[in-house]
């Protein structure tokens, strides 16, 4: 995929991932904070650790920063999958978010484009 095309899906995802963490925080008393500027979304968590999601362009992947370590996800059969263990994007969200920030979030589905 070219440049162009990754950025769009790139920035929808990390739009839809910013959208599930509002939905969250509505029901939790988490204090949770995040933010999203140029590609990176940043959650701050309440004890002062942060989840940081980015587009990495050279690579055409989001890469994924926690406690637990950094994971890469590239887009493969529609799907953004872990470039290691296959996981898809939002169940790793979900599973770090809850490891790390103590929240539940609803993640919706976070289609990639198809391969090439």
């Amino acid at each position: 995929m070219d440049e162009s095309a990754f950025i769009v899906a790139a920035d929808a995802t990390l739009d839809k991932i910013g959208l599930a963490l509002d939905a969250a925080l509505e029901t939790s008393d988490s204090d949770l904070d995040w933010s999203l500027r140029d590609g990176v979304l940043t959650i701050e968590c309440d004890d002062g650790s942060r989840v940081i999601v980015n587009r990495h362009v050279p690579n055409r992947e989001i890469w994924v920063a926690a406690k637990s370590g950094g994971f890469h996800f590239r887009a493969q059969q529609g799907r953004w999958r872990d470039s290691r263990g296959q996981e898809e994007l939002a169940a790793a969200l979900a599973r770090l978010l809850k490891a790390q920030a103590r929240i539940n979030v609803r993640m919706p589905e976070l289609p990639a484009p198809a391969d090439p």
